[in-house]
C-alpha cells in the first residue's frame, strides 16, 4: 500500500479517516485529468482527436461529481459548505455567506448586491407608516 499519502502515522488513522483521504485524493487526479484534457483539446489540430478528447474530459467530471457528492454524503460540515454554495445563481459568490448569516439573524435575506451587515437596523412597520397620505 502507498504511504505518501498519509501525513500521520496510518495506525493512528480512523477508517473514516482514510477513506475521506482517498476520496479527496481521487478527487484530485479527476480534476487533474479534467485539465489535462483541456489542454490536451486546445492543442490538438485533429478535429477527431478533439472530440474522443472532450469526451473523455467530460467522463472525468462525471467522475468527480460522484466522489464530490460521496464526499458531501460523509461529511457534515461539507454537505452544509455545499448547499450553502452550490447551484446559486446571480448572486455574487462571496457574498453567499454574508446573506445567509443576515438571513438567519433578521429572518431574512440582505439586499441584493449589499453586504449583510448584521448590526443594521430594521426598519418598524405600523399601520400608520403604511397609510398614503392625501
Amino acid at each position: 500500500m502507498a504511504t505518501e499519502q498519509w501525513h500521520e502515522s496510518a495506525e493512528q488513522l480512523t477508517t473514516e479517516t482514510k477513506n475521506m483521504t482517498r476520496a479527496i485524493n481521487s478527487l484530485k487526479e479527476e480534476l487533474e485529468a479534467i485539465d489535462w484534457y483541456q489542454q490536451r483539446i486546445d492543442a490538438s489540430s485533429d478535429d477527431n482527436l478533439k472530440r474522443i478528447l472532450a469526451h473523455n474530459r467530460d467522463e472525468e467530471k462525471e467522475h468527480a461529481a460522484m466522489v464530490l457528492e460521496w464526499i458531501r454524503r460523509n461529511d457534515r460540515k461539507f454537505d452544509e459548505v455545499l448547499r450553502t454554495y452550490l447551484f446559486t445563481d446571480g448572486q455574487e459568490i462571496t457574498m453567499i455567506e454574508e446573506e445567509k448569516k443576515a438571513s438567519e439573524v433578521t429572518g431574512g435575506p440582505a439586499p441584493a448586491g449589499e453586504p449583510a451587515d448584521t448590526g443594521r437596523s430594521i426598519p418598524a412597520f405600523t399601520v400608520g407608516s403604511l397609510r398614503r397620505s392625501n
